[in-house]
């Protein structure tokens, strides 16, 4: 294989995992997985299939090494209940601030103490920290990293894919792997190989985004605020430096005209009626939002995740939790297809796009409703916003819809799968037991029920639980995801 990347970053994997448990070892193959993009999707995907055991290769085509900037920024209760099925959730919130209420826009608030999750707010810390724990992780599991590397197209047949890449050398090469998986953004080199199209839009162009320091920050962050004209949204990182994001309805202009703080400045005075006292900016950005989504998230062994199958608005922070939500769903499908435990394999890889495009389909509609209510010029549309915002205020049904929505905790499948909260058994909480990476079966005590013979798991590979509470007395399988099954 002439395509390789930076050797720093651990070495080739081969076919046993961290704990020594075997992967397919298909000898015709150079992985049992191809990861397109190490981004946050990417690098949790790839770090639950090589703690299975399964030979994993992570292409990125940029050169090693991290930004300390970046766009995403929150990290929602049910991506903090998956991190903590991994073991990395108490390490990141220590890296940020817990936001308690999510301000939508204007005096729209979501209540998120009310969340019935170990996690019952939004963390608020940039996304390179949660990059690092996962990258973290991948490298402890001998997850390949091939650096400084372009995909520049694939070819699959009945037994395996074919990726063309170029190092960083220039030179081309191949990787062969049993599936492939492209998380490598909007601007998908692996959705355009397969001929998916990318169906959708601009719901706003012109937003700028600031990395700053703050002479005087709002008392109630993040702070939420719009008119006709403008809007702008502040955030705390909790080390001194604040995100701000503001729109300008009169300065339309493409994503590569220069930033200036002056124009930020300018932005938030006609939005909260002052600067802010921001200075020291480490960051200025412009860019567009889209509303867009691939009609499928599979293509025979190719499959999509994160913004390679889906983006849309800022609005609620919900771009990269439904990514790391999309790599958590399809990590034990395609560990259980290669581990040959499934009865059914196609079955159970069609379920990713089942129980996924839904979910994608459904954050474009709410944040694009969130970010349209923001823009309301119109009194109706005004009006509107205040009727939206009264809903949200008060505890009832739309409120709560909406709380689950966005933060995933309310979120389950078409399949009839739940999620499960975070239980206490005889054995320790459930997401602990979950860290193992396999299935959970709670029984009450005295009883041992056996694992369905259609559940696409090794009776093995299945941990075994009681009930802390004796009042208890079903039994329930919870998948890898942490769902019902």
């Amino acid at each position: 294989m002439s395509t390789t990347g930076s050797s720093g970053t651990g070495g080739t994997h081969g076919s046993g995992g961290a704990d020594g448990r075997k992967g397919s070892g298909d000898p015709g193959t150079d992985a049992d997985v191809l990861v397109i993009g190490a981004g946050p999707t990417g690098l949790l995907l790839a770090g639950d299939l090589a703690a299975a055991g399964l030979r994993v290769t992570v292409v990125e085509r940029r050169p090693e090494g991290r930004s300390n900037l970046t766009r995403a920024f929150g990290v929602h209760a049910r991506t903090l209940e998956q991190l903590d099925a991994r073991g990395l959730a108490d390490e990141l919130v220590a890296t940020g601030t817990r936001i308690g209420a999510l301000r939508i826009f204007g005096s729209a608030a979501l209540d998120l103490s009310r969340l019935p999750s170990r996690f019952p707010y939004l963390l608020i810390t940039p996304q390179y920290e949660v990059e690092r724990l996962l990258d973290r992780r991948a490298l402890s599991t001998g997850v390949d990293f091939r650096y400084g590397t372009e995909l520049r197209g694939l070819r699959q047949d009945a037994g395996a894919v074919t990726a063309e890449l170029t190092g960083p050398d220039g030179r081309p090469g191949t990787l062969t792997a049993r599936y492939l998986v492209g998380a490598d953004g909007a601007r998908s080199a692996v959705r355009s190989a397969i001929g998916l199209p990318f169906p959708g839009g601009s719901v706003i162009r012109s937003i700028v985004l600031a990395d700053v320091r703050l002479r005087d920050a709002p008392p109630d962050l993040p702070a939420v605020a719009a008119n006709e004209r403008t809007f702008a949204f502040v955030v705390p990182f909790g080390d001194g430096w604040y995100r701000v994001m503001g729109w300008d309805r009169t300065r339309q202009v493409p994503d590569d005209e220069p930033v200036g703080l002056d124009e930020v400045r300018a932005i938030t005075r006609g939005t909260f009626g002052g600067d802010l006292g921001m200075h020291d900016a480490r960051w200025l950005s412009r860019f567009h939002s889209d509303e867009r989504q691939a009609p499928a998230y599979r293509s025979g062994r190719v499959f999509l995740a994160g913004d390679a199958a889906h983006v849309h608005s800022p609005a609620g922070g919900q771009g990269m939790n439904t990514g790391l939500q999309d790599a958590a769903n399809l990590s034990w499908r395609l560990t259980s297809v290669l581990r040959g435990e499934a009865p059914d394999p196609e079955a159970l890889l069609d379920g990713y796009q089942a129980e996924r495009h839904p979910v994608g389909r459904a954050v474009l509609r709410s944040s694009g409703a969130m970010v349209r209510l923001a823009m309301a010029r119109t009194p109706l549309q005004r009006a509107a916003r205040a009727l939206a915002a009264r809903a949200l205020g008060a505890i009832g049904p739309v409120a709560d819809r909406t709380l689950g929505q966005v933060s995933g905790i309310g979120i389950g499948y078409g399949s009839g799968a739940r999620r499960v909260p975070d239980v206490k058994l005889r054995e320790g909480r459930l997401y602990e037991l979950l860290r193992a990476g396999d299935w959970v079966l709670i029984a009450p005590e005295g009883t041992a029920p056996a694992v369905p013979r259609t559940a696409p798991v090794a009776d093995t590979r299945v941990i075994r639980a009681t009930w802390a509470n004796p009042a208890r007395r079903e039994v329930l399988l919870v998948r890898p995801d942490g769902y019902s099954a």
